[in-house]
């Protein structure tokens, strides 16, 4: 009896399966590494918030290195560097918030007041709002305690993370030259050329992201807090300094600052500067798209605004605010490896046709 040597599926259905198996293996990894991700975040955090800043301060290390400067100390100096600029940084922003922050909340309660003047009739007004708060209040007070007891646990967790995250940096900055034997030594002997480029790629990305993120923000917050402060709105010191930290979000973190500021003007100063606010900042985000971002982004991975909200949106469900900052920065780091892989593996060279 001879059973007969056709396929039970034809070709394409074959090549569907195939590419389905694909995509469930890679989804399952992916979800399992997600998943290990947000059981270990207490230690994955300091090492990518570490990978971040070593990426922005190579440079730094690399010129004191050149100076014949030894690993450790320049390594330690740019630590060092870090805790000024980074320390200094953060007390003027959150002293300009601090300062400038009252003004703010009050120009937005008023705005809210306005908005609720004329939906008073066809919603709840903002005095049954602040009646059901306060009944909440009281009924749940006696979880207050608590709460800020939850709060000093996360005040010293962050500070942990960042005590931790600066001594990676330390060492990542460090042993920098030694990061390329280990990728060899942990992969495979006829990958490791494959690895290393990889790994090159994504810390490439990552770091040409930083660097241009950082200016971009610079470039930002100057222009409209200048622009703040020439039409005389309150609280522009602060508003700058949301505009620097909220860049590190793109797109999003450049619609909510700059949505805060109009409102602000709007409350304060009234429709026409709120008008000049908003060309300010259309003119800036114009500048930024047209500009800033192409020049920035030519040296480093080019990453499509929808791949870049879509990255925003899971970095949001994972890990919250947090999952937002390092959301961008991996989409970065993936798209290298990518890349690295399509110049490797996606254009082959055909073959040389014979002459006749």
């Amino acid at each position: 009896m001879q059973t007969s040597g056709a396929p039970l599926l034809p070709e394409p259905a074959r090549r569907f399966a195939a590419w389905c198996a694909v995509l469930l293996l890679a989804a399952g990894v992916a979800a399992v590494f997600i998943w290990l991700c947000v059981v270990f975040k207490t230690a994955v955090t300091p090492v990518l918030l570490a990978i971040l800043g070593t990426a922005l301060l190579g440079p730094l290390y690399r010129r004191l290195v050149r100076m014949k400067v030894r690993t450790s100390l320049a390594a330690a100096l740019t630590v060092l560097a870090v805790l000024l600029v980074v320390g200094g940084a953060t007390y003027i922003v959150v002293l300009a918030l601090v300062e400038t922050g009252d003004q703010i909340i009050a120009s937005l309660r008023q705005v809210a007041v306005g908005i609720a003047e004329h939906l008073g009739a066809a919603g709840t007004s903002l005095d049954d709002l602040a009646e059901n708060a306060k009944t909440l209040l009281e009924r749940f007070g006696g979880t207050a305690a608590s709460g800020v007891i939850s709060g000093i646990s996360v005040v010293g967790e962050m500070l942990a993370i960042g005590v931790l995250a600066l001594l990676l940096i330390f060492f990542f900055l460090k042993d920098s030259d030694r990061a390329v034997d280990t990728l060899r030594s942990l992969a495979p002997r006829a990958t490791g050329d494959l690895v290393e480029a990889m790994a090159r790629r994504a810390f490439e990305a990552v770091e040409g992201f930083m660097r241009g993120t950082t200016f971009v923000a610079l470039v930002d917050a100057f222009l409209i807090g200048t622009g703040l402060l020439v039409l005389q709105v309150p609280g522009a010191v602060g508003l700058a300094a949301l505009v620097f930290v909220t860049a590190y979000i793109p797109y999003l973190g450049a619609f909510l600052s700059g949505a805060i500021a109009v409102l602000v003007a709007l409350a304060d100063r009234g429709f026409v500067i709120a008008l000049w606010v908003f060309g300010i900042v259309l003119a800036v985000q114009a500048i930024e798209g047209n500009v800033l971002q192409p020049v920035v982004q030519s040296r480093t991975v080019q990453m499509h605004p929808a791949v870049v909200m879509l990255a925003i949106t899971a970095g949001a469900s994972v890990a919250g605010i947090l999952g937002m900052l390092l959301a961008v920065p991996l989409t970065a780091a993936a798209t290298g490896v990518l890349g690295e892989l399509r110049t490797r593996y996606g254009a082959r060279p055909e073959a040389a046709e014979e002459p006749p």
